[in-house]
C-alpha cells in the first residue's frame, strides 16, 4: 500500500507503484509514473512526462522533470528517465529534454545528487554518479557511470565526463574529461588518473598502474594525441581499462582537458 499525505496533490493520470510515500505539499504532476518503494517527501514538484524506477528518494524542495529553460524549446511532449535507487537531496532541479536533442533526459542508477545540483535538459547520467552540492551540468552533457564531482563544479553543454572520473570542487569544465582521469581548477585541467576512486572500486594496483602509464604517455611524452593512442593500444592490448580511455579520447569532438602548462612530471 502507498502513503500519499492528504495534503499532497497527486494527479489522477500520474500512476504510483507499491509502498510509495509522498510528502505533505509535494505536487506528482500528470504523464509521471513512478516505481516501487520510492519516496517523495514534502514540498517536491514531479512533473511529466517522467518515468522512475524503483526505490528513489526525492528531498524537500527538488523538481524534477520541469521543461528546459532553453529558447529553443517550444512546449515539445520530452521525456525524463531515471532509473533506480537515487537519492535526490533538498532543491535538486532535473530538466527534461527537447526535440532539438536526444528528445529526453536520462538518470542511470544508485546516484547521490546532493543540495541544490541541476542536470539540464537532454544530458545522459550514467550509474553511482555522486554530485556534491551546488554542481552543475548544461544540456546535452554525457556523465559515466562512477563520476564525482565536487561542490559547486561547473559543465557547460555539449561535454563529456567519463566514467570513474573525478572533478573537483569548483572547477569549470571547458573540455572532455577522458575516462578514469581527475579533472580540476578554472579552467580545469588534467591532473592524473582517479586512483583513489579506483582503489575504493576495488581496482588492482596492476590496473591503476596501466592507467597512470597511459596518462603519461599521453600528457607528457610530446606526442599527438593519435600517436599516443595508437602507442597505448599497441602497449596494452589486453588491458580492458586503457581501451576504454583510448576510446573517450578518440570520441571527444572539443578536445580534451590537458594538464596546467609547465607542470611538472
Amino acid at each position: 500500500m502507498s502513503s500519499i499525505d492528504a495534503r499532497a496533490i497527486v494527479d489522477p493520470d500520474a500512476r504510483l507503484g507499491e509502498d510509495v510515500e509522498v510528502g505533505p505539499w509535494s505536487v506528482i504532476g500528470p504523464g509521471v509514473v513512478i516505481g516501487d518503494r520510492c519516496r517523495i517527501g514534502t514540498h517536491a514538484i514531479i512533473k511529466g512526462p517522467t518515468r522512475m524506477g524503483a526505490g528513489n528518494r526525492v528531498f524537500q524542495f527538488a523538481t524534477l522533470g520541469e521543461e528546459t529553460p532553453a529558447l529553443a524549446y517550444r512546449g515539445e511532449p520530452t521525456v525524463l528517465e531515471i532509473g533506480d535507487d537515487n537519492v535526490f537531496r533538498e532543491g535538486v532541479t532535473v530538466h527534461r529534454g527537447m526535440v532539438q536533442g536526444r528528445g529526453k533526459t536520462v538518470v542511470g542508477s544508485h546516484g547521490l545528487f546532493m543540495a541544490y545540483v541541476h542536470i539540464g535538459h537532454d544530458c545522459l547520467v550514467g550509474d553511482h554518479v555522486v554530485m556534491a552540492n551546488n554542481a552543475s551540468i548544461a544540456g546535452h552533457c554525457t556523465v559515466g557511470d562512477h563520476a564525482n564531482f565536487g561542490g559547486y563544479a561547473g559543465v557547460p553543454q555539449f561535454r563529456y565526463v567519463g566514467a570513474h572520473t573525478h572533478v573537483a570542487a569548483m572547477s569549470l569544465v571547458l573540455k572532455d574529461v577522458p575516462d578514469y582521469v581527475t579533472a580540476a581548477g578554472n579552467p580545469a585541467c588534467a591532473v592524473g588518473i582517479n586512483a583513489e576512486g579506483l582503489r575504493r572500486r576495488c581496482a588492482g594496483a596492476e590496473t591503476i598502474y596501466a592507467l597512470k602509464e597511459a596518462f603519461r604517455v599521453v600528457f607528457r611524452l610530446g606526442l599527438t594525441a593519435d600517436e599516443a593512442c595508437a602507442r597505448l593500444c599497441a602497449d596494452y592490448p589486453d588491458s580492458a581499462e586503457v581501451g576504454r580511455f583510448v576510446a573517450s579520447i578518440r570520441a571527444s569532438e572539443v578536445g580534451i582537458v590537458r594538464p596546467r602548462p609547465g607542470r611538472p612530471e
